[in-house]
């Protein structure tokens, strides 16, 4: 294996640049999508390394219930640094577990606990309750998707702004926008190094649905407006991990981006521009920490194969 075991875990890297020119030159859509894609492949790539390098450093502790022939000099001799590396990987995959197991509990304990707050509501796609706190988000799964908003931020908004606050929750609904954040989310927990990368799909995931509010409505600046206000008189959605209105996002900046002209719907950037480069750029580190993962994969079970006494 070599140093292609250590490769996955750094690799993502090379994907911070996109991150942030995914933000500003690519349609949301696209970059959201590049993103959550880039992400989620070097999670599980970083996270098989260091499962690999685990195996190594298990295999070196006493009394462990390894095969024996795993702690054979062969073996250790297939990872660089491996009485340091191999150690080090165990306590490290250990968290890299939890933190992700965490990160899923507290995801479905929110959503349980909001589908249980409007269990005993009228099955209604969009539940509007009587409270003095303004804020909106979008509840997926259960018997049905529904939008939820209380009736003091309908309140606050004109007829206009309504309907573009209604048109941005069901495109974070239609879009399965909570799937793509809690997988950069988990990403982010297996490597922090993936970090930008979560940041970045949390604002265009936000401005995803803001395009397809303007396109519902036939007007952005009625959407821009229903942002201003809606973070004007909000903190957000008061249920962490659902995506609100003005709950994630820099709202200046969103409002900037519905006041120009709509951007172009490209699937790819081309090559020749700074954001194409990133782009390439990141689709390569991706290509390679895979490659890397599974070229050390292979060659760990080879070796584990050998070592292990018929």
């Amino acid at each position: 294996m070599g140093v292609f075991v250590f490769l996955p875990l750094v690799l993502p890297l090379s994907a911070w640049p996109v991150a942030r020119l995914a933000e500003l030159r690519l349609h949301p859509r696209t970059a959201t999508r590049l993103l959550t894609a880039v992400a989620t492949v070097m999670a599980l790539c970083s996270t098989l390394c260091l499962a690999l390098l685990m195996v190594v450093g298990t295999a070196q502790l006493p009394g462990n219930p390894l095969p024996d022939g795993w702690s054979d000099p062969e073996v250790r001799a297939a990872v660089p640094y491996d009485e340091i590396a191999g150690k080090a990987a165990i306590p490290a995959l250990v968290l890299v577990v939890a933190s992700c197991a965490r990160t899923l509990w507290r995801h479905h304990r929110v959503a349980r606990r909001a589908r249980h707050a409007l269990s005993g509501l009228p099955a209604r796609s969009v539940v509007v309750l009587p409270e003095t706190e303004p804020y909106a988000y979008a509840l997926p799964g259960g018997r049905r998707d529904r939008v939820v908003v209380t009736a003091a931020l309908l309140d606050g908004l004109t007829a206009p702004e309504r309907r573009a606050l209604f048109a941005h929750e069901r495109a974070h609904l239609t879009a399965g926008h909570h799937c793509h954040l809690l997988a950069v989310r988990l990403a982010a927990r297996a490597n922090p190094f993936l970090g930008p990368l979560r940041t970045a799909v949390v604002y265009t995931a936000e401005r995803w649905a803001d395009e397809e509010a303007a396109k519902a409505t036939g007007s952005r600046r009625a959407v821009a407006r229903a942002i201003g206000k809606a973070a004007l008189m909000s903190h957000g959605a008061p249920v962490p991990t659902l995506a609100g209105l003005a709950s994630a996002g820099p709202v200046p900046r969103r409002v900037a981006a519905l006041l120009a002209p709509a951007p172009a719907a490209r699937t790819w950037p081309s090559v020749f521009t700074a954001v194409g480069l990133a782009a390439w750029g990141a689709a390569v580190g991706t290509l390679l920490s895979a490659m890397s993962s599974a070229n050390s994969a292979v060659t760990m079970f080879l070796i584990l194969h050998a070592a292990t006494p018929l």
